[in-house]
């Protein structure tokens, strides 16, 4: 009798009991879910983006203008340079790889465990070094193509390439000299008894100082533009704005450099092109300034 007293007020007890409530973060749970969807479609769009660049990059390697980078530069670079020029290697890749359209790049005298090999397998590994869509080989670029197609690119050559030809193949040394040993590339052109040229920087831009050197990820963003756009100042547009002081602008037969300061006022900036103010500065030293009036206390004997 005592055993069913108690079960009945433990079961009135319990009856009578404040529910626990658990609130769920329901506002949290939706973020989530909304983050999870947005990261599914990005995924997807960029699955989709990465297959028709690859799509693009395999049309080009059966249909598209070569572009060489000569391998054979071992020697003439330190561990540092060798990894700074893998390094804008992996960059051009890229940026060929996202072009409109590409170029079918060609790794030319790319030996076996040799230092480029070696970096190249470091920083890509084995698996997608292996699925990269492009051609390496130990061959040179004079086994592959033939002599008259081939047009190196150096700047320390005396031809200016003011076109770009469709039907060429151009190479472009891959090293990177710190220490500026000019000509090497010029020499191995002229070894090969192959044709050169330079980028017209000097044609175009007011060059300021120092080599004119780019590296191998600016030459082909220069290259890949002006064979888009026809347009050799839209092309030099990747050439670092330290290195020279504006384009030149050709009027009347005379080439002068589009720069361009502000003079500061006491209220405003008044944006000035600097051939207004050379030209005010020559119109006011050509002419002499006119005496003011003297004031009533300067007339005094």
């Amino acid at each position: 009798m005592m055993f069913l007293r108690s079960c009945s007020l433990a079961v009135r007890c319990s009856c009578f009991r404040k529910p626990r409530i658990t609130i769920r973060p329901f506002s949290a749970s939706w973020t989530a879910r909304k983050n999870a969807a947005e990261n599914a479609l990005d995924l997807d769009v960029w699955n989709s983006m990465d297959c028709l660049h690859s799509w693009r990059v395999a049309q080009a390697m059966r249909f598209g203008q070569p572009l060489v980078y000569d391998m054979s530069y071992n020697q003439h670079m330190s561990r540092r340079e060798m990894e700074n020029t893998v390094a804008q290697l992996m960059e051009s890749e890229g940026w060929n790889r996202r072009a409109a359209d590409p170029f079918h790049l060609h790794f030319c005298g790319l030996q076996p465990d040799s230092a480029y090999h070696r970096e190249l397998l470091n920083r890509y590994g084995s698996h997608t070094w292996d699925q990269l869509l492009i051609t390496a080989t130990e061959r040179s670029h004079v086994e592959l193509f033939p002599q008259q197609d081939l047009v190196y690119l150096t700047a320390d050559s005396q031809h200016v390439l003011h076109t770009f030809d469709h039907s060429k193949v151009y190479i472009i040394g891959a090293m990177v000299d710190r220490s500026i040993h000019s000509g090497v590339s010029l020499a191995n052109a002229k070894r090969l008894k192959l044709a050169t040229a330079r980028l017209p920087l000097d044609e175009y831009l007011d060059w300021d100082c120092g080599a004119k050197n780019l590296t191998l990820d600016q030459m082909i963003r220069i290259l890949s533009t002006r064979k888009d756009t026809g347009s050799w100042q839209k092309a030099l547009e990747f050439v670092p704005k330290r290195k020279h002081g504006g384009f030149h602008q050709q009027s009347r037969g005379v080439t002068r450099t589009t720069k361009s300061r502000f003079i500061r006022n006491d209220s405003s900036e008044i944006h000035v092109p600097a051939l207004v103010q050379s030209h005010r500065k020559n119109k006011t030293d050509g002419h002499k300034k006119q005496q003011e009036p003297k004031k009533w206390w300067e007339d005094r004997d």
